[in-house]
């Protein structure tokens, strides 16, 4: 790692000088469907799993993923979100699709639900340990919890907007990416968790122990290799060459 004074923050603004806004994006905000996550993780009959259903879309961003199960035959969807603009959003985005009536969107819900989906959004979450067991208190015994991000922080784009090139996140202390990402961002952030967006350097083994410890089981776990690296891609270099992780957890019946 480069030094935390002016050697890093001088390289870095000599290899990218400051643009941009600073804020870190989540794809949900983007349109990518649900479908083929939750296909990949509850199988080819995943609408039968929707149908009915009451279902959570935890960090629902503008509502597209939400109007999707909607359309998919989920009984009730409640969008969860702490950015109100982003409610907004989606409770329009629901009535330009006629599913207005199956959707909920709100920072906060007392309903406990058959499944909770949470799609790019868990390597942004400031206290992921307490969004397990958050969310663990909203499913209803025997309730799935599919969840699915990327690219965590081992990847070579992990630090998403910091990695100006490959693995430079890793390569440049916090410090100088902060002090270099101020100069065009005045929101005062000093710490990766602090950027819009947030950035809580989320590993595999990291989610793994997290998981161990919210009393939830692993169904399945799944991680898309790379697609360069998937020659390479194994359990001593996942870290490194894993693109996605896909992972189904169950709440079981004995849980209080």
């Amino acid at each position: 790692m480069f030094s935390d004074g002016e050697i890093g923050y001088r390289i870095l603004r000599t290899l990218r000088p400051p643009k941009g806004d600073g804020g870190i994006v989540s794809t949900v905000d983007f349109g990518l469907p649900y479908s083929s996550t939750l296909r990949s993780l509850l199988g080819p009959a995943w609408e039968e799993e929707l149908r009915g259903r009451t279902v959570i879309d935890f960090g629902c961003g503008q509502g597209r993923g939400s109007v999707e199960m909607a359309q998919h035959g989920a009984g009730r969807v409640i969008g969860i979100d702490i950015r109100e603009d982003r409610l907004t959003m989606a409770e329009q985005l629901a009535r330009d699709a006629g599913v207005q009536d199956l959707c909920v969107f709100a920072s906060k819900t007392e309903t406990t639900a058959d499944l909770v989906i949470s799609i790019d959004a868990f390597e942004h979450f400031d206290d992921p340990g307490g969004i397990l067991r958050l969310v663990r208190d909203m499913m209803r015994p025997g309730g799935r919890f599919v969840v699915s991000f990327g690219p965590t922080w081992y990847h070579p784009y992990g630090g998403h907007f910091f990695s100006i090139f490959p693995w430079s996140h890793l390569m440049f202390s916090e410090h100088s990416q902060i002090r270099w990402r101020a100069e065009f961002k005045d929101d005062g952030a000093t710490r990766f968790t602090e950027v819009q967006g947030g950035l809580n350097l989320m590993t595999i083994a990291w989610f793994e122990r997290l998981v161990a410890e919210s009393g939830l089981t692993i169904e399945r776990l799944r991680l898309v290799p790379i697609r360069k690296f998937r020659w390479f891609h194994n359990r001593w270099t996942r870290e490194f060459t894993t693109a996605l992780v896909e992972c189904l957890l169950l709440k079981t019946r004995s849980e209080n």
